[in-house]
């Protein structure tokens, strides 16, 4: 890489830490770069998916207050999620790019349309008579189908953990935010680990999305910290457009 090129990924990994940290969909930031700077598209995720992973830690730490009392829950959340993202690194590299072209702006869409909704489906499932204890399965079952997502191509991946807890969840949004930091840094990781070994990486590219996405994830859990409710799921929502329409046009 020349030193512009190798500046244009530092700053996507930066912009990119930030934004996962309070929205997700951060991969939509680096991918582009990373294929515009040469690198073939395979190599771009896989790269990219180590890369993030700094990124996602930083922004877990950064919500610690949050996920005060929850070692629990959160233990169940990541074992739901972690076989998902397993079995999608796997599909990544053997499953053509039409599969990916195909399916990933529908589950974007679907993501957005709960986010959107989540307020009144969280009412209705707090009215319902033994919802609560129907939550655990669904939620689990659906993490674990996201991750196989994430794991394939993590962008709006946070979208969907973020949409599937605030279904099945009663928690504010900020709790759930950290939930969300903790399963993509979950799963960003056995994503990478499996990568290591079976796939090629680029790790200048690793490196400067390390180094950005650690620095952009700190900075992004503070902000995310003084965004209320509404004006965080405004800001999802208005990202995760932007991340289907990228989709939709590339």
């Amino acid at each position: 890489m020349t030193p512009v090129e190798m500046a244009a990924v530092l700053l996507s990994g930066m912009l990119a830490g930030a934004l996962n940290a309070v929205v997700g969909s951060g991969t939509l930031v680096t991918f582009p770069v990373l294929l515009a700077v040469g690198l073939p598209p395979v190599t771009a995720t896989v790269s990219n998916a180590l890369g993030l992973v700094p990124g996602s830690v930083g922004a877990s730490v950064g919500y610690r207050r949050e996920l005060a009392g929850q070692r629990r829950r959160v233990l169940r959340l990541l074992a739901a999620a972690l076989p998902g993202g397993l079995v999608g690194a796997t599909l990544l590299l053997v499953l053509p790019s039409a599969a990916f072209d195909a399916i990933v702006p529908v589950l974007v869409g679907l993501a957005l349309l709960l986010v959107a909704l989540q307020p009144l489906t969280s009412r209705w499932v707090r009215g319902q008579a033994g919802s609560r204890r129907a939550a655990g399965p669904a939620l689990h079952t659906g993490l674990a189908l996201s991750s196989v997502y994430g794991g394939y191509f993590s962008a709006a991946q946070g979208t969907l953990y973020l949409s599937l807890m605030g279904l099945c969840l009663d928690e504010r949004l900020q709790r759930l935010n950290a939930f969300k930091n903790v399963l993509v840094a979950g799963v960003n990781t056995v994503a990478a680990l499996f990568f290591l070994f079976a796939a090629d990486f680029d790790w200048t590219a690793v490196g400067l999305v390390a180094v950005g996405s650690a620095v952009g994830g700190r900075f992004g859990a503070g902000v995310g910290h003084r965004l209320r409710p509404g004006v965080l799921r405004a800001v999802i929502l208005v990202w995760g457009a932007v991340a289907l329409a990228h989709l939709l046009l590339r």
